[in-house]
């Protein structure tokens, strides 16, 4: 087995710290679509692609796409792969979910050209603009754009501060229906890898550096607004309230049991918004976001059924009327099988085996699935612990990572005719 570089190693560990001090909030990470925070970090990419001697491009929905093109004959026609992951974080985020994943793609293309590897296709390296959904609410806006299935419902979603998707993406200069219409699915698409910490528990149980993934399970996003009646907190009696706040909380315990009591389910509340507001009024409306998965489709598919059902019929009892959106499904995704074998050999050759997983958080590559063979690997992540700023990972569980995604890319050139 080849030896990495240590120059790239140590840039590629200096390039996580960099990113990770990149933000639009004073005192923690935050970098959300189309923040001043995105555009500093476009920058620095802009100078090491142009070290790296790769094109440097950024898209309508403001992806980040570096390509490198090996030597070739003139007019040949070469395949795509594509290496990314996403550059945008949660509020108050670790540097690794996500970012990693694109230095590492970086790192590995500066790799492969340390190595005098030269593969019979193209590599392009996407940074993706908005896979967490922190400004509109919707995850993959950057990677749907990027494949060509972006909706044109989404472009009427509002950010906190009122600005429509579509205004956001028509600040640069063209209409919102010109940056749809723009989309398209690059040409000549052979595959896509994407290396991302491992949102779990399971690689450091198992004392492994890497794992390949198998599968993204399914999940479904939904909004659920239980409305009431607001009334005076000191004249109104117990027995003659509807107080939307009370059939909120007793549906966020509700899912809770019953996610617990489902082999394999996740699920959970993640934001509550109560209107009016104020101390000594009943509650008219409470708002909740729902997050669910599981790795069948038909399980979450029941689940969902039995939750809406459930909570419904809560909520009536109390009075309470409850409308339920559903904001995002997406069905489970599994890996394709030739990519992840070659993920899965590099992986032996490095560290002696590899471990499989299934990744119950969403990533790009399950966008990506529409249009293209795609595979995962997973660094061991302190902790399991994601969507946090004490997120870590240990610098020779960086490096095994770029190793195996490097010889995975070497062993698929060799395979390609």
């Amino acid at each position: 087995m080849r030896s990495l570089d240590p120059i790239i190693t140590e840039r590629l560990h200096a390039r996580v710290s960099e990113l990770g001090g990149i933000s639009e909030e004073t005192g923690r990470l935050t970098r959300s679509f189309f923040s001043d925070a995105m555009t500093q970090v476009h920058f620095r990419f802009a100078e090491w692609a142009e070290d790296a001697g790769l094109s440097f491009t950024i898209d309508a929905a403001d992806n980040l796409r570096l390509r490198w093109t090996a030597p070739a004959a003139d007019g040949v026609t070469r395949p795509l792969l594509v290496i990314g992951s996403h550059l945008d974080t949660v509020r108050d985020a670790g540097r690794y979910d996500g970012p990693l994943g694109v230095l590492t793609g970086l790192a590995c293309i500066e790799q492969l050209q340390a190595w005098g590897e030269a593969p019979p296709f193209d590599i392009e390296l996407v940074g993706f603009s908005d896979e967490e959904g922190l400004r509109f609410q919707t995850a993959y806006l950057g990677s749907a754009y990027y494949a060509g299935v972006f909706p044109e419902t989404w472009l009427s979603l509002r950010d906190a501060a009122g600005h429509t998707l579509g205004e956001v993406l028509a600040s640069r200069g063209r209409s919102a229906a010109e940056v749809l219409a723009a989309q398209r699915a690059p040409e000549n698409l052979c595959g896509y890898l994407e290396l991302h910490i491992e949102q779990g528990p399971q690689l450091e149980a198992d004392a492994c550096a890497v794992g390949v993934v198998s599968a993204i399970a399914a999940q479904t996003r939904a909004r659920l607004v239980f409305s009431g009646k607001a009334g005076h907190a000191g004249t109104t009696p117990m027995e003659l309230r509807q107080d939307a706040l009370c059939a909120a909380a007793e549906a966020v315990l509700a899912i809770e049991a019953y996610a617990r009591a489902t082999p394999g389910l996740r699920a959970t509340v993640g934001q509550l918004a109560v209107v009016p507001g104020a101390s000594n009024v009943i509650p008219a409306e409470a708002t909740l976001t729902l997050d669910i998965r599981h790795q069948a489709d038909m399980s979450l598919a029941a689940a969902v059924a039995e939750l809406e059902s459930n909570t419904r019929s809560h909520a009536a009892a109390r009075g309470i009327a409850l409308r339920w959106e559903f904001l995002q499904q997406g069905k489970a995704v599994p890996m394709d099988a030739a990519l992840t074998e070659h993920l899965k050999a590099a992986a032996v050759a490095r560290q002696g085996n590899a471990p499989v997983l299934v990744s119950g958080a969403g990533h790009d590559a399950a966008v990506i699935s529409r249009i293209a063979p795609v595979a995962m690997i997973f660094v061991r992540n302190r902790d399991g612990l994601s969507h946090h700023p004490d997120e870590y990972v240990a610098p020779a569980d960086a490096e095994l990572g770029l190793a195996v995604l490097a010889d995975a890319v070497c062993r698929y050139a060799a395979s390609t005719p």
